[in-house]
C-alpha cells in the first residue's frame, strides 16, 4: 500500500526523525572512519521532511510503480541517505553496520543496490539530468508520482546540471522539484571563494524556474516549498540554506568537517549534544 503521508505531516516527528538520522551518520563515520559527515548532517532536515511527510512511498516496495523518485546527487553524504532509509523501515538498522565493508551494498558512495535508492551517485553533476529526463518520461505517462532531485552546492559547478536546469522548463517539467543543499561549504573552501554561485536565485529564475528559497533546517517551511500542491507549470527548486555540521557546535560552518572522522573523544561530545537537544525539545 502507498502511504500518502502529506496529508499526516507532523513537524515534531521529523524533527525526531532528523536528530536519530544524525546520530546514525554520526557513528556510521565514527566507526568506519568514513567522512562528509559535514554535508550529511547539512541536508538531514531535507530528508526527514521528505521521508517523514512528503514524499508517496512505501517500504515494503521499494520499486512500486507510483512511488516517487527521490535521485540524490550527493551521493559522498550517503550516511544521511542510508541513515534515512533505515529509520523509515527499508532495511533494518543492523545492516547499516556493514557500511563500507569489503563486499556490502552499504558502498562510501551512494549504492543503487541498496533498497530505496534510485540511482548510483558519488560522481557529481549526473543525477538531476536522470531526474529531469524521468520526470519528463512520467508527464508523456500522465503518472501521478512525483520526482526529486538533490544536489549540493559545490556540485553546481558541474557543466551537466546546468544543462539539465536548462532543458527542465523547456519540458515544462512541473512535476520536478530541485532541492539544493546550500550549506555554502564545499570541498576545498567556501562556494563563494572556489566559484561563486551567487545570485542562485536569480540565476534560476533566468532559467524560467519557480524559485523558493527556505531556512533548510525549518521543517515547517520545508514542507510548504516541497509539496506537490500549486505547481505553475514550471520545474521547482528549493534553495535550501543550510549549515554545514549541523546540530553539533565545533562541527558547524567548519570547513574541516567535510572529509574529517570524528575520534572518540569528538564522537562522545557530538552524541551528547544531539542526545540533549532531544531532551531541550522534548
Amino acid at each position: 500500500m502507498i502511504d500518502k503521508i502529506a496529508d499526516t505531516f507532523d513537524a515534531a516527528s521529523t524533527t525526531a526523525l532528523a536528530r536519530r538520522i544524525r546520530l546514525q551518520c554520526l557513528h556510521m563515520c565514527h566507526t568506519k572512519r568514513a567522512s562528509h559527515l559535514g554535508g550529511a548532517f547539512s541536508v538531514a532536515d531535507v530528508l526527514a521532511v521528505l521521508y517523514g511527510g512528503l514524499m508517496t512511498a512505501d517500504s515494503a516496495q521499494p520499486k512500486s510503480p507510483d512511488r516517487d523518485r527521490l535521485f540524490y546527487s550527493k551521493g559522498h553524504a550517503c550516511t544521511a541517505l542510508y541513515a534515512t532509509l533505515a529509520e523509515t523501515g527499508y532495511y533494518d538498522r543492523a545492516a547499516l553496520d556493514t557500511f563500507t565493508d569489503n563486499g556490502s551494498d552499504f558502498t562510501s558512495h551512494v549504492n543503487h543496490k541498496v533498497p530505496g535508492v534510485e540511482l548510483s551517485t558519488g560522481s557529481l553533476g549526473h543525477a538531476l539530468s536522470v531526474a529531469a529526463g524521468v520526470a519528463l518520461a512520467g508527464k508523456r505517462r500522465k503518472a501521478a508520482w512525483h520526482t526529486y532531485a538533490i544536489v549540493s552546492d559545490g556540485e553546481l559547478d558541474e557543466g551537466s546540471n546546468w544543462e539539465a536546469i536548462l532543458f527542465a522548463p523547456h519540458h515544462r517539467l512541473d512535476n520536478l522539484t530541485l532541492v539544493v543543499d546550500y550549506n555554502k561549504i564545499q570541498s576545498f573552501g567556501s562556494t563563494a571563494d572556489v566559484l561563486n554561485l551567487d545570485p542562485l536565485a536569480d540565476k534560476f529564475k533566468a532559467f524560467n524556474w519557480e524559485t523558493i528559497e527556505v531556512d533548510g533546517h525549518d521543517h515547517a517551511a520545508l514542507a510548504a516549498a516541497l509539496s506537490k500542491e500549486g505547481r505553475a507549470g514550471k520545474p521547482r527548486v528549493v534553495i535550501a540554506h543550510t549549515v554545514k555540521g549541523k546540530g553539533v557546535s565545533f562541527m558547524e560552518n567548519q570547513l574541516a568537517w567535510h572529509y574529517k572522522s570524528p575520534d572518540a573523544a569528538q564522537f562522545a561530545a557530538a552524541r551528547a549534544e544531539l542526545l540533549q537537544e532531544s531532551k531541550d525539545q522534548a
